[in-house]
C-alpha cells in the first residue's frame, strides 16, 4: 500500500532517535494522509557507542550524557503540549551502540526515570524506518536510500511510499571503523585502505544484488550526519542551514576532494574545518570511506542528501499504526 493510500492518526508526535554518535529529537505534527509539520528539532553529539566495538558495553559516562541530553529533549517536548490538550504520542528508539552493548538493560532503564520507554530496535527495523523517512520526500520514485550511522549503515531499495524490496544493515559505520582500523592522526595509507577494503569486501554483494534488480541507476537518497556534513562543508556553511542541505546534490568528486583533504590533516585541524561540526570530526573520515566505497560500488557519480530521515520514519510509523 502507497504512503498516498493510508490513512494516519492526526495528532503530535516526538520522535527520539539515539545512534552511536548522535542522539536526535523531531517533534511534529501529522494530518490524516501523513503529511508532517516540524515544530521542533535539536540534535546532540553524546557518542554513546564510544568503546562498543572492544568491549561490548556501554561506558557509563556515555550513559550519562545521552541521560542528560535526552532529559534536555523530554522538557522541549513538555513544552509543546497541544492547546488542545491532546497528548503528544512520544518514541524513542535506539540503534547500533545499544544492539552491541551487553549492558544496554542500564541505559534502558536511566531513560525510564526520565519518563521514557526507550527500544532497542533490530537493524532491519531501522533501515524499513530510515526508508519510510527519507523516502518520503521523493513520491513515487524508485530510491537507494544511505544511512551511514556511527555503528552501522543501512542501505534500502524501493519505491517511496511502499515497503522496501531490499534492505540490509551492515556493522559498519564511522566509529566503528574508526576504532576498527583508523589509529593514528591522521590515519595511514595503509588503515585507510584496510577500512576501504573491509567496507569493499561486506557490501560488494549486496550493492550487485540491487544493481541486478534494477536499482543501480535510480536516485540515491542519503541521509544523517555523513551525508549533511559532505554538502554543508562543500558550502562552507558557518552556521549549518537545513533548507540549503535538504536536496542538493553532492557528486563522487566532492566525496574524494573531502576525503583526501580531512584524511591528510590532523583531528585539531578537522575540528576547525568550517561546516564541520567539531564533535564529528573524530569520525568525519571513515564517514567519507563509507560513502566512497558505497558510490563506486555502485558505479553512482551523485547522491540527494535529504533531511527527512529515520526521525519521520518513527513518527510516520507510528501514526499509521
Amino acid at each position: 500500500m502507497t504512503q498516498a493510500a493510508r490513512q494516519y492518526k492526526s495528532g503530535r508526535y516526538a520522535a527520539i532517535d539515539i545512534g552511536t554518535v548522535t542522539a536526535r529529537l523531531l517533534v511534529a505534527d501529522v494530518d490524516k494522509c501523513g503529511g508532517i509539520t516540524e515544530l521542533h528539532r535539536d540534535t546532540a553529539i553524546c557518542n554513546l557507542g564510544v568503546g562498543v566495538d572492544k568491549t561490548g558495553r556501554l561506558n557509563p559516562e556515555a550513559i550519562q550524557r545521552v541521560g542528560e541530553v535526552v532529559g534536555r529533549f523530554v522538557k522541549a517536548i513538555d513544552g509543546l503540549q497541544p492547546e488542545d490538550g491532546a497528548p503528544i504520542t512520544v518514541i524513542a528508539n535506539a540503534t547500533s551502540a545499544s544492539r552491541d552493548a551487553e549492558n544496554s538493560d542500564e541505559f534502558v532503564d536511566v531513560l525510564a526515570k526520565l519518563g521514557v520507554v526507550l527500544s532497542v530496535i533490530p537493524g532491519e527495523k531501522e533501515a524499513g524506518l530510515s526508508f519510510a523517512g527519507a523516502s518520503s520526500a521523493f513520491p513515487g520514485e524508485a530510491v537507494v536510500v544511505l544511512d551511514v550511522g556511527g555503528g552501522s549503515s543501512e542501505i534500502i531499495a524501493g519505491q517511496a511510499g511502499e515497503a522496501p524490496r531490499h534492505a540490509h544493515s551492515f556493522n559498519i559505520g564511522c566509529r566503528r571503523v574508526t576504532e576498527r582500523c583508523l589509529h593514528d592522526d591522521p590515519p595511514t595509507k595503509a588503515q585507510m585502505d584496510e577500512a576501504s577494503n573491509w567496507i569493499a569486501d561486506e557490501m560488494r554483494e549486496y550493492l550487485a544484488g540491487l544493481a541486478a534488480d534494477g536499482f543501480g541507476t535510480c536516485r540515491i537518497v542519503a541521509v544523517a550526519g555523513t551525508a549533511t556534513s559532505i554538502i554543508s562543508m562543500r558550502e562552507e556553511m558557518e552556521v549549518y542551514d537545513s533548507k540549503r542541505v535538504h536536496g542538493a546534490v553532492a557528486t563522487s568528486d566532492d566525496i574524494e576532494a573531502l576525503l583526501e583533504r580531512l584524511s591528510s590533516i590532523t583531528l585539531e585541524e578537522r575540528k576547525n574545518v568550517v561546516g564541520l561540526d567539531p564533535g564529528r570530526a573524530p569520525v568525519i573520515v571513515a564517514g567519507l570511506l563509507i560513502m566512497k566505497q558505497i558510490m563506486q560500488l555502485m558505479n553512482a557519480d551523485s547522491f540527494t542528501a535529504s533531511e527527512r530521515d529515520i526521525l519521520h520514519g518513527i513518527i510516520l510509523d507510528a501514526a499509521g499504526a
